[in-house]
Parts: structure tokens; sequence; C-alpha cells
């Protein structure tokens, strides 16, 4: 049995709960990474960078 893992925000590096508001997608640069932004985040327009190719939004 495997363990879930619970994704984090790219931008603030906070879990990102079941019923929040948040939102993920594929790196538009690279296409390999998945980018998660939480609620927060979202809303402030925070600065994210993908871990693998370090593009950076939004």
């Amino acid at each position: 049995m495997e363990a879930v893992k619970i994704p984090v925000c790219t931008s603030c590096g906070k879990e990102i709960t079941p019923r929040e508001h948040a939102t993920h997608f594929i790196c538009p640069n690279c296409g390999e990474e998945i980018i998660w932004r939480c609620e927060s985040c979202r809303v402030l327009g925070a600065t994210y960078k993908c871990p693998k190719c370090g593009w950076e939004g939004p």
C-alpha cells in the first residue's frame, strides 16, 4: 500500500487541503512538472517558480 502524497503550494510551501480552492497545472515552459497553487497565493497573485526548469509566473 502506498502512502498518499499531500500536494504543497509551489509559491508558499503550504500543504493543500482537499476542500481548498487550489489549482494545479503542468509547467507551461517545460511541460514536465506540476505547479500547485493554494487559494491564498492565487488570490494574492504570488510568484511561483517551476522546480524543474526555473520558469517563473504568473
